[in-house]
This record gives C-alpha cells, structure tokens and sequence, in this order.
C-alpha cells in the first residue's frame, strides 16, 4: 500500500485584533489659523487703540455691523425672522458714536431711536410675523451695538485706550484659561445641553487666570488701580465672558448651526468672537468706574 499522505498542517490561530489607539485629545478647530488671526487681530486692534481713539472706534463700528449681518443672515437662513438689516446698521452705528461722545445718555437715545426704526421699517413689509420681525431686530440692537458702546465709553476717558486693553486682555485670559485647563483637566461637564465642550475645571481655569491678570493690570497698568480691585475685576469679567459664551451657544444651538459665520479662519464668524467680549464690556467698564473713576 502507498503511504499516506502527511496530514495538513492546520492554520495557525486567528490572532485577535490590536486594540486602536486611543484617541488623541482635539482642539476641535485649525489652530494654526486660529492662532494667526488671532495675532493678526491683536495688532489692529492695539495699533488702533495707541494712535488715534477716532480710528478704534471705526473698527468697532466695522465689528458691530459686521456682527449684526451675521446674525440676521443666520436668522433669516434658520428661522425665517427678517430682521431690518438697514435701520440695525444704521442705528449701531449711530449708537457706537453716541456713547463716544456723550456716554450712556447718547447711548441709551440711540438704542430707543433705533428700535423706533426697526419698528417703522418693518412696516413697509406685509403685516404677516410682524411682532416676530421686530422683537428680534430690537433684540439685535440691544445685543450688538448697545452692548458694543460700552467699550468706547471706555476708550473716551483720559486713559481709555489703557482701560480697553485691560478689558480685551481679561476676556482673551479668560477664554485660555477656560481653553488650557478645560482642554488638559475637564471632566465635569458645565452646561452639557448647551455647550458639551465645556467644563467646570475650564470655568475654574478661567476665573483664575483672569483674576490673576486683573491684580496685575489694576496694580501696574491702572493709575489709582490696586491688586484686590483686579482679583474682583477678573472673577467677574470670567464669569460674564462664560456666560455671553454659553449664550450665543444657545442661539446657535437654536439655529442649528456650529458658528455665526465664517470670515475668521479657525475662529467662525466676527460674532463667534464677540461673544464674551459683548457682555463683558459692560461689567468691566462699570467696576473701572466704581474704583478709579469715570478718567
């Protein structure tokens, strides 16, 4: 009889698959472009502060009809609500130079001259979601240029541009510090429904870093300032800058969209960065006021 043949070497086991990688942690946004519009932002905005206030101004009216383009295109995209782009432009900026000039009695005269023109312009339209239209055009005017006119109030006092810088720097070391320990340590989420990138570490982070840059900006920056006046200045510009955040994220959130607009490569649109800075001029121009006075 021929031999058998050898039997078949059987397959080698099936080796399980390697485990993936764990996943890298992602700013979730280029921040090669963010970093240089932001750069490039900064040395506008502070060669313009530094060489004539007139100048500054214009860059805040540019932002404010900016901004108010943006979100009326966002609302009129999403939610069909058309609010006057015209007398909102017009309006803003009539309210940005009122409140350089004349301080919050010009301000407040060109905030309620401008919901009247909402009102009237609106009117050349079919009666159809009127009070719709013009709630969210008064909204607008409120929310973009009156907010806005608190930051040329302070550019008009002696030390104006010193006390604008104070404020653009408490915001920007605000949102890093909210960025840097939320990116490396968050892991108790804030306001999940509203914002899930978000955490209770990054608002600590916030309040600590901007509580550290105001004492050093009130002692040294701020003629009359002292250090225990910037630790109150900085909790509260962090505290307002958070929540002018989680604001528009809840307006977005609204509209379906990620940002307002997308003129600001790895920032999204003019109002995806005036969003902590809105509702935080305000409460920095008031404490400024109520510790060295108006200048």
């Amino acid at each position: 009889m021929p031999p058998s043949p050898p039997p078949a070497a059987e397959p080698p086991p099936a080796q399980d698959p390697a485990p993936p990688a764990p996943a890298k942690k992602s700013a979730g946004r280029n921040l090669r472009a963010a970093i240089g519009v932001g750069i490039g932002l900064g040395v506008v905005i502070v060669a313009a502060l530094f060489i004539v206030k007139a100048v500054f101004v214009g860059v805040v009216v540019a932002a404010v009809v900016t901004g108010l383009w943006e979100l009326t295109s966002r609302l009129a995209e999403r939610k069909g609500i058309h609010a006057p782009l015209v007398p909102l432009a017009l309006g803003g900026t009539a309210m940005v130079v009122a409140g350089y000039l004349s301080g919050a009695d010009g301000a407040w005269i060109a905030m309620a001259l401008t919901a009247l023109a909402v009102l009237v312009w609106r009117m050349a339209q079919p009666p159809e979601d009127y009070l719709r239209d013009v709630t969210a055009g008064v909204f607008a005017a409120f929310y973009v240029p009156f907010l806005a006119t608190f930051v040329v109030m302070m550019l008009a006092a002696d030390d104006g541009p010193r006390r604008v810088l104070t404020f653009l720097l408490l915001t920007v070391v605000s949102d890093t510090g909210a960025y840097a320990v939320g990116w490396r340590f968050g892991r108790h989420k804030l306001a999940p429904r509203i914002s899930p990138g978000k955490t209770r570490e990054g608002l600590a982070g916030a309040m600590a870093f901007a509580m550290v840059a105001g004492a050093l900006l009130m002692q040294f920056f701020i003629d009359g300032g002292q250090w225990w006046q910037g630790l109150l200045l900085g909790l509260a510009a962090a505290t307002s800058a958070t929540l002018g955040d989680l604001g528009e994220s809840m307006i977005k959130r609204d509209l379906g969209i990620k940002d307002m607009g997308a003129l600001l490569p790895g920032h999204g649109g003019i109002m995806d960065r005036l969003d902590s800075l809105l509702p935080t001029a305000p409460v920095v121009w008031l404490l400024l006021v109520a510790f060295v006075g108006k200048g």
